[in-house]
């Protein structure tokens, strides 16, 4: 449910929604069946309705955008197992599987409400994947091994891993911000206070 959540609320227009999944094969094909019915069971509708959970973008251009971009995985190869035609600045909650490396959507920074889906031989090898981007805001790792958690921390180049949830929480006490193509500095109530501070120095000799 967490990760339908991450990938759909807003949308996906949110900086940190889930975007890219990465699940190893034993798991997989059960993982698989219970993202698709929880995608099933998310109202889509107008935001003024309490009860919805996906409504549309932002405007029409952007979910032009991303269609173009769910197409062009598609050609390459991709296997859309969610979502469905697109009703002016509304997109159905997409879910691709096997997109091509090279696609945009691998890519690039989709901002709407499309989430790719990928089998994994072992967690080393979910570790490689994750971390062959250009960004690096924030990651999601669900595991109740701590040597991984530590391995993974120490391995991926983000500004925060979030362990057993996705990585679209996030407190306005933590030190929020990416590494890579995701931005310098950071977010949260300290980093703010020092970003409006005036730091002066006063040297006094005997």
């Amino acid at each position: 449910a967490r990760c339908a959540w991450g990938a759909y609320a807003y949308s996906g227009q949110t900086c940190i929604s889930v975007q890219r999944i990465f699940v190893e094969k034993p798991v997989y094909a059960e993982f698989r069946e219970l993202l698709l019915r929880q995608i099933a069971a998310l109202k889509c509708g107008e935001p003024e309705d309490e009860a919805v959970d996906v409504g549309p973008m932002i405007d029409e251009a952007s979910a032009l955008r991303v269609e173009e971009w769910t197409r062009e995985a598609v050609a390459g190869g991709a296997r859309l197992s969610a979502g469905g035609p697109r009703r002016g600045a509304f997109l159905p909650p997409a879910l691709i599987e096997v997109a091509p490396a090279e696609c945009r959507l691998s890519c690039e920074e989709a901002f709407g409400p499309v989430a790719l889906l990928d089998a994994v031989d072992s967690r080393e090898a979910g570790l490689d994947r994750l971390s062959a981007t250009r960004y690096g805001l924030q990651a999601g790792l669900f595991t109740n091994d701590l040597g991984l958690v530590q391995r993974a921390f120490a391995r991926l180049d983000a500004g925060g891993l979030i362990v057993n949830d996705v990585p679209t929480w996030r407190s306005d006490a933590m030190p929020y911000g990416g590494t890579k193509d995701s931005g310098l500095g950071r977010e949260g109530v300290r980093w703010a206070i020092e970003e409006y501070t005036e730091r002066r120095t006063l040297v006094m000799r005997a």
